[in-house]
């Protein structure tokens, strides 16, 4: 399946979606910026009194667990419930899953009381979830994942969600298929941030389209393929420039007829 990129960029700049993001207090400003860049429109609403509110009013939510704390973990479980309510596209990024028994519990949490659409994760992070052996260290995935596109397929099944497992070869999967996407760039990984963004871009394609797979396939290759042009066409010294010239290349993103997904 090769989504149609230059229908969805459409889709999401004409209904410009609003996107109620709780998320972490590290990236929260690149979430913001990466969302209003694709065409949405972002809010952070992370206060628990106000948040079910402000999801009704969104047609996107996402849900990260970068920060996670007891407050945190309240809201993220009401904004859940209110995007499920009112039908709202749902997607969870369970930072740091496998890093600490808190994480475990509170990504447990989300994907099982809730009814999630795309589940983002690194390796490890999906790996943990499909009840795979993981190493995560803090929140970054380390070792060896010689069968990740088995482990997105086994994670999609127990969490009834599209998997996003992104890493050097993205893998996108439902507990029948998977794809494998290969786009975007080495100093992606050496920015802070990157996959909080990812998440927040599937969370802007899925409130823009009916299919949670296609919107999937669509924001993954989107996203690295902004990466490969920030890299070749961009002006940057290292990473801390290289990030303003992803989110401006973001911002300019005009598909080209590229197709980096294969059937697995």
């Amino acid at each position: 399946m090769t989504p149609d990129l230059e229908a969805a960029l459409s889709a999401v700049r004409e209904t410009e979606p609003l996107i109620n993001s709780v998320t972490n207090e590290v990236t929260v400003n690149d979430v913001a910026n990466i969302t209003l860049h694709w065409g949405a429109l972002p809010v952070m609403s992370d206060d628990e009194r106000e948040v079910a509110d402000m999801v009704a009013a969104a047609q996107g939510v996402l849900l990260n667990m970068g920060t996670v704390s007891e407050d945190g973990e309240a809201t993220m479980l009401t904004a859940g419930a209110a995007a499920n309510e009112q039908g709202v596209p749902l997607v969870v990024d369970p930072v740091g899953v496998g890093a600490t028994p808190t994480r475990n519990r509170v990504a447990e949490r989300l994907v099982t009381e809730l009814d999630v659409s795309i589940v983002k994760g690194n390796y490890g992070e999906v790996s943990m979830l499909a009840g795979e052996a993981a190493e995560v260290r803090g929140v970054e995935s380390v070792g060896e994942y010689d069968d990740i596109t088995a482990a997105a397929k086994a994670c999609a099944e127990a969490t009834d969600a599209v998997v996003v497992a992104s890493g050097v070869t993205d893998v996108v999967a439902t507990a029948e298929e998977a794809y494998e996407i290969e786009a975007g760039h080495e100093l992606m990984g050496r920015v802070v941030g990157t996959g909080c963004m990812l998440g927040v871009t599937l969370a802007v394609f899925a409130a823009a389209m009916d299919d949670p797979l296609e919107a999937a396939l669509a924001g993954t290759l989107a996203f690295g393929l902004a990466g490969e042009r920030a890299a070749e066409e961009g002006v940057y010294q290292g990473p801390a420039s290289y990030k303003t010239a992803f989110l401006d290349a973001v911002a300019g993103f005009e598909p080209r007829g590229e197709a980096r997904i294969t059937d697995r």
